[in-house]
């Protein structure tokens, strides 16, 4: 069962189209990035994934329910953290976890879910005294109340220094590998490509591309960059690579050979360079960012690439 399906969802304020005709599938127990410009549609997405919208089009089902039909089935198994998560000033980190608990009707001990995001020593701590990433911390907590089955994470390390993203990142892990499923957003594309399956890019309000990073790298014609320190460069090294299959350039600095390619050939062109008496002493391997990517498919308006188990 998928976690999530749109099916044609169209949503449109007045004259303005929020969402055109999307149609995305996101497989259980999966970390998927939801990317897109301001303005995309993706916090419009969400609302009607979370019945506070309703489709002018379209279908939009979560964990099997429909979203406006069976909307409580829904957030009674889905966590939420939204962006620019208020918090009450005068109540305490234990309070706002507590009221979670309590909505959900659910058994869960405020003080592990405080320990789980790293705030279990504010606990008793009024919120107006937190600072911008412990209150980031204090909503995930929330979030986490009932081990839903999906999570939605709005710009989930927001005000979070590199530690305390790289604790988001693993806690995210650790929710996948419990078996929910994570759809998130965020703007820090260098977050996305360290921890998501698939990614989807929307823009202006219709999905562009939907696959693997690896997989935009490849449609979008993207280059890899190998660079391989060898031990000297022998006559007639750049030929010998340059004859591999998808080589796009070979240039050579001092004893590192740098190569350009269509990606999936490493093997080839390590064997290409062993083959003319040339010992590799180290290598490393550099694809197009996230960033330059997300830059290539906000760029068009059609629907560019799907891939990677996407229906």
């Amino acid at each position: 069962m998928a976690a999530i399906e749109l099916e044609g969802v169209t949503k449109r304020f007045g004259d303005v189209t929020a969402l055109d005709d999307v149609n995305l599938t996101v497989e259980e127990e999966e970390i998927f990035g939801f990317l897109g410009p301001n303005g995309a549609g993706k916090s419009t997405t969400i609302d009607i994934l979370l019945d506070f919208v309703r489709p002018t089009e379209g279908r939009a089902k979560a964990l099997g329910f429909d979203a406006q039909r069976e909307s409580l089935a829904i957030r009674k198994r889905t966590g939420v953290l939204p962006d620019a998560c208020q918090v009450y000033n005068r109540l305490t980190g234990r309070q706002h976890v507590q009221f979670a608990i309590d909505s959900k009707g659910v058994d869960d001990g405020p003080e592990a879910l405080l320990a789980r995001v790293g705030i279990q020593d504010a606990a008793d701590r009024p919120a107006g005294d937190y600072s911008q990433g412990m209150r980031q911390r204090l909503v995930l907590a929330m979030a986490l109340v009932g081990e839903p089955a999906l999570l939605v994470l709005d710009e989930p390390t927001t005000g979070l220094d590199p530690n305390g993203a790289r604790e988001i990142r693993r806690m995210i892990r650790e929710e996948r590998d419990r078996g929910a499923t994570v759809f998130f957003s965020s703007h820090i594309l260098e977050q996305v490509e360290a921890i998501c399956d698939r990614v989807a890019i929307l823009n202006r309000g219709r999905i562009v591309a939907v696959d693997t990073i690896e997989g935009l790298r490849k449609a979008s014609g993207a280059s890899e960059a190998l660079s391989i320190a060898v031990d000297l460069i022998p006559e007639g090294v750049i030929e010998a690579v340059e004859a591999v299959e998808g080589i796009r350039s070979v240039g050579v600095e001092g004893d590192v050979v740098t190569v350009h390619t269509d990606g999936g050939n490493k093997t080839a062109i390590l064997h290409a360079l062993e083959d003319c008496g040339a010992e590799i002493r180290d290598f490393t391997t550099q694809g197009t960012s996230l960033e330059k990517l997300f830059a290539h498919y906000t760029k068009h308006q059609e629907t560019v690439v799907t891939g990677g188990d996407s229906s």
